[in-house]
């Protein structure tokens, strides 16, 4: 079954009535990079939150290879957030141990190959990196795991032009071709190079789901161009 994630009837409504998602349904196929791509407040933290488990619907569901967000879920899907949740104080050897003795998927020798490939020093602490590495460190730990599904949220915001080139060819490395990889970004034209697919979401609802091929050759302008035309950006 090419189905990786599905999405019926999903709706979240916060307090005061506001809703996040709006009666959302969504196929997300195995073996495909995704971008999903909308402005501030369309939605998007809201559905990566209840992918992951982290937020309950208000309904509807979501299955995840088959079921719902939970421990079975959790255990194939790798998550990135777009803020870092590591200790400061942590070495990073300390994180690859941490990560080894929490995920059975996990590949210690993948991470300190790709450590090793930057120059990163395993005895290094956390609050000794700049804001860029420690970002790379945090997409290193997360793409290191032999997950189905990766969501990765806003994982090139606030690098430079070098480091988003390694984040991207780490990304296109590091997955196998049965899992997919979910980017939400606001840098389009950066990964625009990697997807297969890309999500429009608006107001909690989907607006778009097509591949980059077909919006290329049917719109006859780049992702970018067509996501500033209809977002009116």
């Amino acid at each position: 079954m090419n189905e990786l994630v599905v999405v019926n009837n999903l709706t979240k409504v916060y307090e005061k009535k506001k809703i996040a998602l709006d009666h959302m349904n969504l196929i997300i196929p195995r073996g495909k990079i995704i971008g999903l791509l909308g402005p501030n407040g369309s939605g998007k933290t809201t559905l990566i939150k209840l992918v992951n488990g982290l937020l309950t619907a208000t309904e509807g569901e979501i299955l995840i290879n088959g079921s719902q967000p939970g421990p079975e879920s959790k255990s194939c899907v790798s998550y990135l957030p777009e803020r870092t949740y590591f200790q400061n104080s942590m070495k990073i050897s300390e994180l690859i141990s941490f990560f080894t003795d929490f995920y059975k998927d996990f590949r210690p020798e993948r991470a300190k190959m790709m450590l090793s490939n930057l120059g990163i020093h395993e005895d290094a602490r956390l609050k000794t990196l700049s804001k860029g590495t420690k970002e790379k460190v945090q997409l290193i730990m997360v793409m290191s795991r032999e997950a189905q599904l990766y969501i990765l949220d806003e994982p090139i915001a606030g690098v430079d032009p070098a480091a988003r080139d390694y984040i991207l060819k780490t990304i296109i490395s590091n997955y196998n071709e049965n899992a997919t990889v979910l980017i939400s970004t606001h840098l389009i034209s950066d990964i625009e190079k990697v997807l297969d697919e890309v999500i429009f979401i608006r107001n909690g609802r989907i607006l778009l789901h097509d591949t980059v091929e077909n919006i290329r050759e049917c719109k006859g302008k780049s992702v970018d161009a067509y996501f500033r035309e209809v977002f009116a950006c």
